[in-house]
């Protein structure tokens, strides 16, 4: 099932994302429109696929591993898939984005130390096709929303 979304419907998935949890109430007034009308699009966003579920988020009780970074990974093109099968196998990259640029693939990488960090990028670099890398360490998160 195909739904269009009118200015209103992404004003309403806008406003979820920053907190999934508003009242409906809450909604309908930043929206300026009914409750009804609220429970309405939301039931017809869940029922389309627009909205496949909710979320919270949680205060982590004990800091996340010790060393997140970002590695930027130049290839050759035609090693493309190897890179990205032998990239998937590594535990402590947890995100793998293709990206346009100097660079082909940026990796979101965890790792218990930077000791264990310089590890994981000198295998990254070993990988066949791989041609450069680039990498900065995250220090903190300023602002995280659900995707």
């Amino acid at each position: 099932m195909s739904v269009t979304l009118d200015p209103r419907d992404r004003q309403l998935l806008e406003l979820l994302k920053v907190n999934a949890r508003l009242p409906v109430v809450r909604l309908a007034k930043a929206l300026g429109c009914s409750r009804s009308t609220v429970q309405l699009r939301l039931k017809a966003l869940e029922d389309g696929g627009v909205i496949t579920g909710y979320t919270v988020g949680v205060t982590r009780a004990q800091p996340s591993p010790g060393i997140r970074a970002m590695v930027l990974i130049s290839m050759e093109s035609k090693n493309e898939p190897e890179v990205v099968r032998a990239l998937a196998k590594r535990h402590e990259i947890t995100k793998l984005y293709s990206v346009s640029g100097r660079y082909d693939l940026c990796a979101m990488l965890s790792t218990e130390s930077t000791h264990e960090l310089d590890a994981v990028i000198d295998r990254i670099r070993a990988v066949k096709g791989v041609v450069d890398t680039f990498s900065t360490i995250l220090l903190s998160t300023k602002l995280e929303r659900p995707e």
